[in-house]
């Protein structure tokens, strides 16, 4: 019995400790997606994002700046994606749309990447 109660108590302790390395783990990973949303918002003078989620792939956030820039970052789960925009203080939008998608700028690539089959597909 005593033994029995001894394995549970150890079981517990090493669940625990998994947790917190998770947690630990967790933090980190949204504190480099943070310093990475940072960075682009100084280059891009501010920004604004949305989440997007991906599956089991985890969660898109999606990056537009003052300047019209844009870019993205994947964070493995959701919860890392809205902690990472937090400690960046991202302002973040429910959709990709309205005020907030007329912001993005886009080049000649994009537009010539989305008008690839008129232009005669992937070698134009």
């Amino acid at each position: 019995m005593a033994e029995t109660q001894q394995a549970e108590r150890n079981d517990e302790a090493d669940e625990s400790r998994a947790l917190a390395r998770r947690e630990a783990r967790d933090e980190r990973r949204a504190a480099r997606l943070a310093k990475r949303i940072g960075a682009f918002a100084r280059r891009h003078g501010g920004a604004e994002g949305q989440l997007a989620y991906l599956g089991q792939s985890g969660t898109r956030i999606v990056l537009v700046g003052e300047d019209g820039g844009w870019g993205d970052l994947v964070a493995p789960t959701h919860a890392i994606a809205s902690s990472a925009a937090e400690k960046a203080g991202l302002t973040l939008h429910e959709s990709f749309d309205g005020e907030f998608a007329a912001k993005v700028r886009t080049g000649p690539y994009e537009w010539k990447r989305m008008a690839g089959l008129q232009l005669g597909g992937r070698e134009a």
